[in-house]
């Protein structure tokens, strides 16, 4: 076990949209698809802080001197469930650097989530994960999250939007 890291969990502001993109850009490069990060400091401001915002992020703030200021990062937003008849706190990403993985940054950011969400009433969390990603899924059962196989995630790109919108 790694030793625990010391570190804050806050919510980020507009100002922290370029800490956000860094860690979001580190994601995509783990998860196999830097080519797929396209998002724009404008798309992070419209959406996180602007008069249609739909997300908020935490940001984990390393407190000591040393190492990164920031160690981790989750973006989340709420669905509303049609059978529960109560939100959902869909959460978008979640995101630690590989070598302070296991110091308990994960673990925290998760819990303030599943704090977020009892305190809005929410009736679950939700979030997928890739098939590969073997760590992350064990550290999601080890949580006590159940994984729905049952379930396919669909997609719509732009392109396709387009053609089915006419």
């Amino acid at each position: 076990m790694k030793q625990r890291a010391s570190f804050k969990i806050r919510e980020a502001n507009k100002k922290d949209i370029p800490i956000i993109m860094d860690l979001a850009k580190q994601l995509a490069i783990y998860e196999k698809s830097p080519e797929s990060f396209v998002a724009t400091r404008d798309d992070y401001e419209k959406w996180g802080w602007g008069p249609d915002a739909i997300f908020k992020v935490l940001l984990a703030e390393n407190t000591r001197a040393e190492g990164p200021k920031y160690v981790g990062f989750a973006l989340y937003y709420f669905t509303f469930s049609t059978w529960t008849g109560r939100p959902t706190l869909w959460l978008e990403d979640v995101f630690v650097p590989e070598e302070l993985r296991g110091s308990g940054v994960g673990s925290a950011l998760l819990g303030r989530l599943a704090r977020i969400a009892l305190d809005k009433g929410c009736g679950r969390m939700e979030w997928t994960c890739l098939d590969w990603n073997e760590p992350s899924r064990q550290f999601y059962f080890r949580l006590g999250a159940t994984a729905q196989n049952e379930w396919t995630t669909f997609r719509l790109t732009p392109r396709e939007l387009e053609k089915l919108a006419k």
